[in-house]
């Protein structure tokens, strides 16, 4: 009996086990699934419209101001931000997290709320990266954005002029693994709202073949991606995103955008398709190219010079270049590079030059000093030496940006000042000068391209922000909420930290198949220094109307600013054209001298807090959430525009022109009285004529100096002798969470450039 019992208790027990078992089984495979885990949504943003009196009294302030300086039938200028990025996106997801200090989930509608009610915007647009839009996301945020927009116009969509116009877009996030399929990111803004006007899906970018996403889970099997879910402070819905991202079905090829399921993913490798699936859509969409000196994805030696030809430049689509970012300034271009490619492909580690010091270099310098501290003193210099430089090689043989991964176990602090640009105004991280817009506007054709042009690009500005706030640059405020410094602590996560190795006095290559998942090795940590409160597009439109905004982007009647709304007209004064004035952006052929005219006037001293059209709408906890307290609220007295600086750049006539003697910044530097009223400075261009080549002029108006978000990235204490040099860093995302680690710069306006050409009969073109 004993025997027996024994046996049924044994059965019993093992029959418990394996329902536990399977209980637990069907558990982690739900959970791998993403079933336990909430759904981002689109949301609904909140039910009221901004009162008229709001609307009027911004354009009365600009009709005066414009009045003061004589402008001639002003255009309104209105301020928006086209490049804002809700929970929908992957990236902005992850800082959601409580893991990156995350707030929790900001969806399309809390951009809307921030537009309206904490920025106090005039247009917008929602960017998330294509790659991560489903099906039911793309749907939703259709639906949020014509909500917002026809709350604000208080009347059906298409029927009226909003006092916030709301446009629908997309990011094509591209990050190529080598230099030469490295395209990077645009966005793209859609003009109308309205069925039968916008595509079934968004066109997202196809990664270079063998490139796994920068989120990848790999060959990560469902169970463990369970357990993650289990183990993980909302690792649940971190599981049901890439789930449901990681769900979608690649559209097939080949077949006509109107033929396709409206559930696949539509992907493309190259801007030139981009541009083809656009056009076979035929609908109106301007795309903006974003981010393109960010060394954050941009591989070192990369260029936009490959992108000026007629199989990956549209002229007509792409119109206009984003310079400056939460993520930074783009437009300075600067003699030195990342890395050095020689004509057959080869590539080496360029030496320091003076104010800069590659990334790759730096390595070489870390394996060298690991490797005489490994043995007390008794290492061989000579050995050191060489694996010094087979480190440097080591990291520019690195595909995929994977540089830093080459150096085991590497700290932020041990690349020190390596790959910055420390002498330009707020440089976007690792600074990869041969895609700033002043290469690109310098950039000319090929003899190879006959008829072809050169890029003609406007001037933007935008926040680039990821938790759904469009406009963040109002006030410097908030550093871990308004600018994206918290995608620093990213490189703390269980997905990096699972990738760190201990440090070792050699390098290792990185093998062009490796499965890591590129955030291991991006820099998250250092490049959290390097994040701002973001920058405004400003358009001079003739209405608020929509199509009105839409026309002057693709008129590129636009200008760009860091963050303050500044007023900025800048014309060529001639007799011929309307209004005796050509506006910027504006294309013109002449023979005889250019002249130009500038007036500025600087943005509004902020006052502190939110004003009623605010506080009356919304909950205070409403605005403590979204706007951090502080909203756009502006007092009657403007900031000096202290002077007027003019770059001139004039183009290529053939590939083996050097870029630097072309560009020309600052070509001249006008002082400016410092009166708030403004400024207005006049200026021609005696050498024009004879000088023989197409010049394209463009203006900053500087404001008088404040204290900026993240504006002395590193913190440098310098040597006080003639190199400079930094002797040491107190980086900002070694900050405590409540420094807001200001500094002061000098906040600023880019106008679009004028494009001068000569008569196409003095160039030689038909």
């Amino acid at each position: 009996m004993g025997r027996a019992n024994a046996v049924r208790i044994l059965a019993g027990t093992t029959a418990i086990l394996l329902v536990l078992a399977s209980i637990a089984f069907a558990l982690l495979y739900a959970a791998g699934g993403g079933s336990f885990g909430r759904a981002v949504e689109g949301g609904e943003p909140t039910d009221q419209a901004l009162p008229a009196a709001i609307v009027r009294k911004r354009e009365t302030r600009q009709t005066q101001t414009a009045a003061e300086f004589e402008v001639f039938e002003p255009k309104q200028i209105l301020f928006g931000d086209l490049h804002v990025h809700s929970s929908f996106s992957t990236d902005a997801f992850q800082l959601t997290l409580p893991t990156a200090g995350g707030e929790g989930i900001h969806p399309v509608a809390d951009a809307c709320d921030f537009a309206r009610f904490c920025a106090d915007l005039d247009f917008w647009s929602i960017n998330d990266h294509a790659n991560s839009i489903t099906a039911r996301r793309w749907r939703e945020t259709i639906d949020t954005v014509r909500q917002c927009n026809q709350i604000s116009a208080g009347r059906a969509v298409g029927e009226g002029d909003p006092d916030l116009v709301s446009f629908l877009g997309w990011e094509w996030t591209q990050m190529g693994s080598t230099p030469d399929n490295h395209y990077g990111h645009k966005n793209v803004i859609l003009r109308d709202l309205a069925e039968g006007a916008i595509p079934a899906r968004p066109i997202a970018a196809a990664p270079p073949p063998g490139v796994p996403s920068t989120f990848n889970t790999g060959d990560t099997g469902r169970l463990a991606l369970g357990l993650g879910a289990f183990a993980l402070e909302r690792g649940h819905d971190m599981i049901r995103q890439l789930s449901e991202i990681r769900s979608m079905e690649r559209c097939p090829a080949g077949v006509p955008v109107r033929e396709l399921p409206l559930d696949c993913n539509e992907a493309v490798a190259t801007p030139g398709e981009l541009f083809a699936k656009l056009d076979e859509w035929g609908h109106a969409a301007t795309v903006i190219p974003h981010g393109t000196v960010w060394g954050m994805y941009t591989p070192p030696g990369s260029s936009w010079k490959k992108q000026l030809s007629t199989e990956q430049h549209d002229a007509e689509r792409q119109r206009l270049v984003e310079v400056y970012s939460g993520h930074g300034n783009a437009e300075e271009y600067r003699p030195w590079v990342a890395a050095t490619i020689a004509a057959n492909g080869d590539r080496s580690c360029p030496e320091p030059s003076l104010g800069y010091t590659p990334s790759c270099w730096q390595a070489g310098e870390i394996i060298r000093n690991r490797c005489l501290s490994a043995n007390e003193g008794g290492a061989d210099p000579i050995e050191c030496q060489a694996r010094a430089v087979e480190a440097r090689q080591d990291f520019v043989e690195a595909d995929r940006n994977a540089g830093p991964w080459t150096i085991p176990g590497l700290l932020p602090h041990e690349l020190h000042v390596a790959g910055q640009c420390l002498d330009c105004f707020q440089p976007a991280f690792n600074y990869r000068p041969l895609g700033s817009v002043q290469y690109m506007l310098a950039l000319g054709r090929p003899e190879a391209a006959p008829g072809a042009r050169n890029f003609r690009f406007g001037l933007i500005a935008s926040s680039d922000n990821h938790t759904a706030r469009a406009g963040t640059g109002y006030k410097e405020v908030a550093r871990r909420q308004f600018t994206d410094a918290r995608m620093g602590e990213i490189g703390g996560t269980d997905l990096v930290m699972a990738h760190r190795r201990p440090s070792e006095p050699r390098s290792q290559s990185f093998p062009a198949t490796a499965t890591t998942p590129s955030v291991a090795f991006l820099e998250g940590e250092r490049s959290g220094s390097y994040f701002l409160t973001g920058g405004l597009a400003a358009v001079h439109a003739r209405s608020r109307e929509r199509n009105e905004i839409f026309d002057a982007l693709e008129r590129r009647e636009t200008y760009g600013t860091s963050g303050p709304r500044i007023l900025l007209w800048f014309d060529l004064l001639d007799p011929k054209a309307p209004g005796g004035a050509w506006p910027m952006g504006s294309e013109v052929e002449q023979a005889d001298i250019p002249t130009f005219r500038v007036r500025a006037a600087g943005s509004f001293e902020q006052k502190p807090g939110c004003p009623a059209s605010t506080t009356d709408v919304l909950m205070p906890d409403r605005i403590a959430t979204l706007c951090l307290g502080e909203c756009y609220f502006p007092s009657d007295q403007r900031r000096p525009i202290t002077r007027i600086e003019v770059v001139r750049i004039r183009t290529q006539r053939g590939a083996g022109d050097e870029i630097a003697p072309l560009i020309e910044d600052p070509w001249k530097t006008l002082a400016c009285s410092g009166d708030p009223d403004g400024c207005q400075v006049v200026f021609s261009d005696p050498e024009f004529p004879a000088a023989g080549r197409d010049t394209s002029y463009y203006v900053r108006a500087i404001e008088s100096a404040s204290l900026v978000v993240d504006a002395d990235p590193l913190g440098c204490a310098s040597d006080l002798g003639s190199e400079g040099r930094c002797l040491e860093l107190d980086p900002c995302f070694d900050r405590a969470d409540d420094d807001e680690c200001l500094a002061l710069s000098e906040q600023r306006a880019w106008s679009s450039p004028i494009f001068v050409d000569l008569p196409r009969s003095t160039t030689g073109v038909d």
